[in-house]
């Protein structure tokens, strides 16, 4: 376990400084877990969450048919003829992000949304660093409002028995939801003050003309039905995957009977899908995989009944803040996955009602995510989107955003959590 623990480790401390070599770092890595024999070699393709995988590549397989159709380019137009400033439109950006994401996976809403931060700040002549930035973080916080936004929430609905509609009443009290609402209007103030000197006045005179409107039907399509296949109970894990991908092909054939080459067009598309992200986060299942099977993931988890036994508001302080920090460097999928159980084990022994418990772990480990550049997949195909337009976004850059975003989000969470819920 310790060997386990130094080498994931360092693994992270890597991704953090050379951001440039993260792919190559994180797939190393997964090669040192397998060779070393921490990771058993039959476990490694299970250890791959391949519906995310093939969420993004589908989208963006989509989303490059969307930009080809100049829509993003009009979404911008709009944006800019609407807002008085740059700041006014990166906050607009996060928000519209922030609205998709509520019940859309939060990779697929950075994948939707950032093509419009692109077009908007070339139209600027700005950097679209910031505004790339804003729209993932604010993703990720919506993540947790609704049972479909995010991987946690679904794992929190399916083991707790949570509906869709229990993420806005539950129990007779107000659910996560309304929560998540009241993180995002502080938040979304305090991203006024982050931006306060971007004040520059925009203008806009002519608005581009959309070539094709199908691209935009199949994102529209495919948000729909990833809302209605959330509701379908037991359906295969790869189904979102599916339908991405499968959307992707239909805009490729479209695509290629109208140009009369189905080569050119299939090459090209996939030419446009970021490989590096997609192997990045393949690495990062892998190592994630690894410590889990040392058991440190397990370890960390008994380490939290130790510290805290006996105190209610003691083990929901610990929860929220300890998995605000483990989720900026590890993926919070494993870990609230792990968590689910201790946490219900705590509350039965406790004789207290488990409800507490479970959204003070989904708020620290959904939102802790925004902390760090490789704390959450959206996160690192935000970057991925800005490496290939052909900018680097340093750890200091990022944080210098997410960090108070973050705690003003957690902060306002775990006091609604708690008031709400004790």
């Amino acid at each position: 376990m310790v060997l386990a623990l130094v080498l994931f480790l360092v693994t992270y401390a890597a991704l953090m400084i050379f951001s440039k070599y993260r792919a190559h770092i994180a797939l190393t890595s997964a090669v040192l877990f397998v060779v070393l024999g921490i990771l058993p070699v039959q476990k490694v393709f299970g250890a791959v969450d391949w519906n995310v995988i093939m969420m993004i590549a589908g989208t963006m397989g989509i989303v490059y048919l969307f930009i080809e159709s100049k829509m993003p380019s009009l979404l911008a137009d709009i944006i800019i003829q609407r807002m008085p400033s740059v700041k006014w439109i990166i906050i607009a950006l996060a928000l519209f992000a922030g609205i998709i994401s509520a019940f859309v996976d939060n990779v697929a809403t950075v994948l939707m949304v950032a093509p419009v931060a692109l077009v908007v700040a070339k139209k600027l002549n700005i950097s679209p660093v910031p505004a790339i930035i804003a729209i993932a973080i604010s993703s990720n916080l919506q993540g947790a409002a609704t049972l479909v936004g995010d991987t946690t929430s679904i794992l929190l609905g399916g083991y707790a028995g949570m509906d869709f509609l229990d993420f806005f009443v539950y129990k007779g009290h107000i659910g996560l939801f309304w929560v998540v609402q009241a993180g995002a209007i502080l938040s979304a103030i305090t991203l006024m003050f982050v931006f306060r000197h971007y004040g520059q006045k925009v203008k806009m005179e002519d608005r581009t003309v959309v070539t094709d409107y199908f691209p935009t039907v199949l994102l529209v399509g495919m948000v729909l039905m990833l809302i209605f296949v959330s509701f379908i109970p037991n359906r295969p894990h790869i189904t979102n995957g599916l339908i991405c991908i499968g959307l992707m092909l239909v805009g490729i054939v479209r695509e290629a009977f109208i140009r009369k080459d189905f080569k050119a067009t299939f090459t090209q598309t996939l030419k446009e899908i970021d490989w590096f992200t997609l192997l990045l986060l393949a690495g990062l299942f892998i190592v994630i995989a690894g410590i889990t099977e040392a058991g440190v993931v397990n370890e960390i988890a008994k380490l939290f009944v130790k510290i805290s036994s006996g105190n209610l508001f003691a083990i929901y302080s610990l929860l929220v803040w300890a998995s605000v920090l483990l989720s900026a460097f590890i993926d919070n999928i494993p870990y609230v996955a792990t968590m689910l159980p201790v946490t219900a084990g705590i509350a039965s022994l406790m004789g207290v009602d488990p409800t507490i418990l479970y959204f003070g772990l989904l708020c620290g480990a959904t939102l802790g995510g925004n902390l760090t550049p490789i704390g959450a997949s959206a996160n690192i195909t935000a970057l991925g989107i800005l490496r290939k337009n052909g900018y680097e976004a340093s750890t200091g850059e990022f944080m210098k955003i997410s960090v108070p975003f973050t705690l003003t989000a957690v902060i306002s969470g775990y006091i609604m959590v708690w008031l709400i819920w004790m």
